[in-house]
């Protein structure tokens, strides 16, 4: 299968290729080459270092009726239900009835190579931009708008810090760093309750 992550973007405009490229970073020398088209433009690119390996395989799959996408999307409706906490999990049901497109970044070898990862987030940066949305990737699950993670989807040895978003009873979200290891702060996110400790950012 293979690593992902993805933009689920709620605009469904034509991104040209020569855009993304315009957008790649100095460093690393990399490359973006169109692997397949369709009548509205891309469906696949490749990123790749400039004489070296490929960095990312990128595939935008629009969400419509019989199409890849909308059956990602389906499954991604299920995967949110069984979600916790409850609030975020009802959020982003919802919210996933309103994505149009997904862009999926699968990552290749050459993304651990000569800091292949600068890339990848540049592109996927300014797609998220552009066309809006929320992010997702495999073994950390979703986030809202503002790029923090809002379900518990990391395996249950995970540790660290990391950005986190709740709802507060206004439908708000609160933003905070917790750490993911510790297990106070890990059930009261599971209960949809601001963990003691945690850092609030602004």
């Amino acid at each position: 299968m293979g690593y992902y992550i993805r933009v689920l973007a709620t605009d469904q405009a034509p991104l040209d290729e020569g855009e993304l490229r315009q957008h790649l970073p100095d460093t690393p020398q990399a490359e973006l080459t169109v692997v397949r088209k369709n009548e509205t433009g891309w469906s696949q690119l490749v990123l790749r270092h400039i004489g070296g390996p490929e960095i990312a395989l990128i595939e935008k799959d629009p969400v419509l009726p019989g199409e890849l996408g909308e059956a990602e999307i389906q499954e991604f409706i299920e995967e949110a239900r069984r979600g916790k906490p409850d609030s975020a999990a009802r959020w982003l049901e919802q919210y996933l009835a309103r994505v149009k497109a997904i862009y999926a970044f699968q990552l290749l070898s050459g993304t651990d190579v000569n800091d292949g990862w600068s890339a990848v987030y540049a592109l996927q940066s300014h797609i998220w931009r552009n066309r809006g949305g929320i992010l997702q990737a495999d073994g950390e699950g979703f986030s809202n708008e503002d790029g923090y993670s809002i379900l518990w989807q990391f395996a249950d040895h995970v540790e660290g810090d990391w950005n986190m978003a709740l709802l507060d009873h206004n439908g708000r979200w609160i933003s905070f760093e917790m750490e993911l290891g510790n297990r106070e702060q890990r059930d009261a996110f599971l209960q949809g309750v601001l963990p003691n400790g945690v850092k609030v950012l602004p």
